[in-house]
């Protein structure tokens, strides 16, 4: 007998009114914006009043290197959370909204599987609140208003040569990369040089996704560089008069959305900046007021612990303020397989000693996060085919890395299956051992982090990066932005640059192809490898496979 797919698991979900949920977060209905019955937004009133109460425990959930085998962070994620209010704690779970990019591509949704789902699952999936948009919209009206700008008289004089403002959309398009603009004549402005990119790595979504309120939204988008003058004097977002407009685009993107697990548990899932090109993190307007109103709150942080974990500490945490209580790490015993160099059609047989092999890439991991100073609880995201011995060599390897393993089962049991290690991580974030600490100081030269993070956390043994990159780097630290955290742009797959380099590689080098300035975000992006900020559909997109069928149903959503 065949397994439900999470769509047919979701379908069958008895969902409660959202108000409901609201209410046992302690959020009045009135200050709720409700989106149909199931989801609705935290109005910015209620997330004012609450700003003075203590903040409950923040967990963050990570994971290995993602593999072809599959990981389940995010099930893991909103297991755990129905895990800890199943054992009579008041949970709340923090994740990401989806991109249509991999939905219609091969990666699939974001809201978890089998029986640890976040529900409405096709509503998340697709166009949800409509805050995805909202980012596009405000991205490319100041797209819109720098040509506009140049074409009615140029007063600022930016230099045509000089515009770093590209465009986004929400989708895979490899074709749009790179692109000249404004052909066609006079009327239509002057030909340039562009590109899009997708909209999880637009510095819109991680403005949205780090500020506090309305007034520090547009502070922030009043801040981005969108191009600079003949003399290398930088033109902000503010000097084209459009932080204003921006600001009213995104005035309701801005508000946390609310909705539930199979469970009936309060999810909030807002942002959605992807770990490889973006820092990978849901808002810290969720984050915080989940810890305004819950006593745990469980987050994640996207991709690898190498990216999303990473960027949660360093750029997250230090621009909030925050400091995760305990980390839970995600691996399987099909991806320790995997790094153990196992082919993916050969997954289903037993090999010990594959896993034993692979684990190296879960000690880096668990290593790499120590250096942070928090305590470290890694969850065995059990599939059905895992034999005994193979996850007991999983489980004595994490032994002699000073740490500690669970098996899980949320995803066929829901929290029956993950009892055990919230009762673990309750008691590990209430213990108060977390002694956190960013990898690096505000003050270091940036180079200096790019080097702290490519040599402790990918363990590389330089960075190559030629004297361009160095020299801009050194200007933008004459400028005042050299106190800005960095954020690694990097495939996901591998601690190296190469994504077929699996387990836990050394000897390698980082290179680095390029570096931008995200001054309304706050930290300085590295494109690192041949890594993409618009990726491409794969030959046979999930989009090949995504209909109604005849009771109207959307079907091939996963």
């Amino acid at each position: 007998m065949g397994f439900k797919t999470d769509i047919e698991i979701a379908r069958e979900a008895s969902k409660k009114p959202i108000q409901e949920i609201g209410a046992g977060l302690g959020i009045p209905e009135t200050s709720l914006i409700p989106f149909g019955h199931d989801k609705a937004k935290v109005a910015a009133d209620f997330i004012a009043g609450v700003h003075d109460r203590p903040n409950g425990k923040l967990i963050l959930v990570t994971a290995i290197n993602p593999t072809p085998a599959g990981e389940g962070k995010t099930t893991t994620t909103v297991g755990l959370g129905d895990g800890l209010n199943a054992i009579g704690k008041k949970a709340a779970i923090c994740i990401r909204e989806a991109s249509l990019g991999p939905c219609f591509g091969m990666k699939g949704g974001a809201a978890g599987g089998g029986y640890a789902q976040v529900v409405p699952m096709e509503d998340m999936n697709l166009h949800f609140t409509g805050d995805f948009h909202a980012i596009t919209s405000a991205h490319n009206l100041l797209s819109a208003m720098i040509d506009n700008h140049i074409y009615w008289g140029n007063k600022l004089a930016i230099d045509e040569r000089r515009v770093v403002w590209r465009r986004v959309m929400d989708m895979n398009d490899r074709a749009l990369r790179d692109i000249v603009t404004s052909l066609g004549g006079v009327s239509n402005g002057f030909p340039r040089q562009t590109g899009f990119d997708i909209t999880v790595a637009s510095e819109v979504m991680a403005i949205l996704c780090l500020a506090t309120d309305l007034d520090d939204l547009q502070r922030r988008l009043g801040d981005i560089i969108v191009a600079y003058t003949r003399d290398r004097t930088p033109i902000y977002c503010r000097d084209i008069k459009a932080d204003g407009a921006m600001t009213v685009l995104l005035q309701q993107a801005m508000q946390p959305n609310l909705v539930q697990t199979l469970e009936n548990n309060p999810a909030f899932v807002h942002g959605g900046p992807f770990a490889n090109i973006a820092h990978g993190c849901n808002s810290v307007v969720a984050t915080t007021t989940a810890l305004k109103l819950a006593d745990y709150v469980v987050t994640e942080a996207g991709f690898g612990a190498d990216l999303g974990a990473e960027k949660f500490m360093n750029i997250k945490c230090r621009k909030a303020g925050l400091a995760p209580d305990c980390v839970v790490l995600v691996a399987t015993v099909r991806a320790m397989k995997m790094n153990g160099g196992v082919a993916k059609a050969d997954l289903g047989a037993e090999n010990v000693a594959a896993v034993k092999a692979g684990c190296a890439n879960l000690g880096r991991h668990i290593g790499n996060l120590k250096s942070f100073g928090v305590p470290v609880v890694v969850a065995i995201n059990h599939f059905t085919g895992d034999t005994e011995a193979e996850v007991q060599a999983v489980l004595d390897y994490v032994n002699t890395q000073g740490s500690e393993a669970h098996v899980c089962k949320h995803w066929a049991e829901g929290s029956a299956g993950i009892t055990e290690l919230a009762k673990r991580v309750a008691q590990v974030a209430d213990s108060g051992v977390s002694q956190f600490s960013p990898l690096y100081p505000d003050d270091m030269r940036l180079f200096q982090k790019i080097e702290t993070i490519a040599k402790r956390i990918y363990r590389a043994d330089e960075v190559m990066a030629d004297k361009k990159i160095r020299d801009q780097l050194r200007v933008w630290e004459d400028a005042g932005f050299g106190n800005l955290p960095v954020c690694m742009a990097k495939t996901q797959y591998s601690f190296s640059t190469d994504p077929n380099l699996r387990g836990a590689p050394t000897g390698h080098s980082l290179p680095v192809r390029e570096v931008r300035l995200s001054a309304g975000a706050g930290f300085i992006v590295v494109i690192c490898g041949e890594i993409m900020t618009m990726p491409g559909l794969p030959s046979v997109p999930s989009a090949e496979a995504i209909m109604l069928n005849d009771a109207g149903q959307i079907d091939g959503l996963f």
